[in-house]
């Protein structure tokens, strides 16, 4: 037997075969990241699992349902009168405007007009919660990229809205206002005079904004470019509201869709921008922002008198037959479609809300970003689980 020779080898090419041969065991190709299911501020409880190559994301499904609560089934046991408390829960930002829809498909299907009065009461308030869904959203944008003093300049301006809104309703968060024929009360005494003040007050914060958030490069740079819905895609996907308009897409139904509330009566501008991404999401709900403080400011001027409720019987039966309501709210396009057997509530309710549709085109968007990227994209996109899962 002979002995097999000794081979030296140099002890650094000994270090990378070595670090060589743990790489390729650590190489596992693909890394799967789970995103939540978590609370992130006041959106509600969703899930990502991100699909990742290092930092760039393969692919990204939503997973919903954490906070389903069966709205439209509950719907087939309640009353219609009983039914607002249930829908204003939806969007929990903005449920004065989630009322509009409903009680205005049934009022239409029992032929019941409100008073002027109240149509224009439930305009200047269907858009005062819009200005603090924007508020609360141009403060949050700024937050997820680090910039705190935006989310206290939002959350401090939005309560003077709340507090109009509360002071009018009675309620802060769920006003449940409407009735089908009109409004639960008229305004309180001086109740217009303290609303002009706080629309200057939201006009201010909106030029605090633009300096603040937009005008920043640490902010451009994270958002420019970044999360962008073709008109093409946002349209197959059923993007609607301030995404779709950060598209391009001149389309809102106050001014294009059937005719409600007291959107008429005024002179207003809807807003577009042509890059589709997460910047041109922020600058449109800031402009729409300020818009709606220009509407609200026309609708006081030109408040009628008069009631606020039509004669209606006291215990409310609509009479047989469906419809189709559609609305422009904060989060983009609320329709209920309504089939009535002619009982004290409705046989089926389907609610069609914006943040749904708005959020299905994730794994489209966000395939390619980089994973800081998911946090803006998705603020930008601003949704309330409560909206999808119905």
């Amino acid at each position: 037997m002979t002995d097999t020779p000794m081979i030296d080898i140099d002890p650094r090419v000994m270090g990378q075969l070595a670090q060589a041969q743990m790489n390729v065991e650590l190489d596992d190709g693909d890394m799967i990241l789970n995103m939540g299911p978590q609370h992130p501020a006041t959106h509600g409880t969703l899930r990502l699992v991100v699909r990742l190559d290092g930092e760039r994301v393969l692919s990204a499904d939503p997973v919903i349902g954490y906070m389903h609560r069966g709205y439209e089934k509950l719907t087939e046991y309640r009353t219609y009168p009983q039914i607002t408390t249930l829908i204003n829960r939806i969007d929990w930002l903005s449920s004065f405007a989630n009322e509009v829809p409903f009680v205005h498909g049934a009022e239409q299907l029992m032929g019941v007009q409100a008073p002027d009065r109240a149509q224009y009461i439930r305009t200047i308030l269907t858009e005062l919660s819009r200005i603090s869904t924007f508020l609360l959203f141009l403060g949050e944008m700024g937050l997820q990229v680090g910039a705190i003093t935006p989310a206290f300049y939002g959350f401090r301006d939005r309560e003077y809205v709340l507090n109009l809104i509360e002071s009018a309703t009675g309620g802060r968060f769920h006003p449940n206002f409407n009735r089908i024929g009109g409004l639960k009360d008229d305004l309180p005494w001086g109740w217009t005079g303290e609303c002009k003040r706080v629309l200057d007050i939201c006009a201010k914060s909106c030029d605090d904004f633009d300096r603040l958030v937009a005008g920043n490069e640490i902010f451009e740079a994270r958002t420019r470019g970044v999360g962008i819905i073709t008109p093409e895609m946002g349209l197959a996907y059923g993007v609607s509201g301030s995404n779709i308009r950060a598209s391009g897409v001149d389309w809102d139904l106050r001014r294009d869709g059937a005719e409600y509330l007291s959107y008429k009566d005024i002179d207003f501008k809807v807003w577009t921008h042509p890059d589709g991404d997460s910047f041109a999401r922020y600058w449109v709900r800031l402009q729409e922002t300020r818009e709606s403080i220009q509407m609200v400011r026309q609708l006081l001027d030109k408040l009628p008198s008069g009631p606020v409720m039509a004669k209606v019987p006291l215990i409310i039966k609509v009479p047989e037959g469906e419809i189709w309501v559609e609305t422009e709210n904060p989060l983009g396009q609320m329709g209920y479609y309504t089939y009535s057997k002619g009982s004290t509530g409705p046989f089926r309710t389907k609610i069609r809300s914006a943040s749904f549709s708005n959020v299905s085109i994730c794994p489209w968007l966000l395939q390619g970003v980089y994973v800081p990227d998911i946090v803006t994209i998705l603020a930008s996109l601003y949704f309330i689980l409560g909206d999808i899962d119905r």
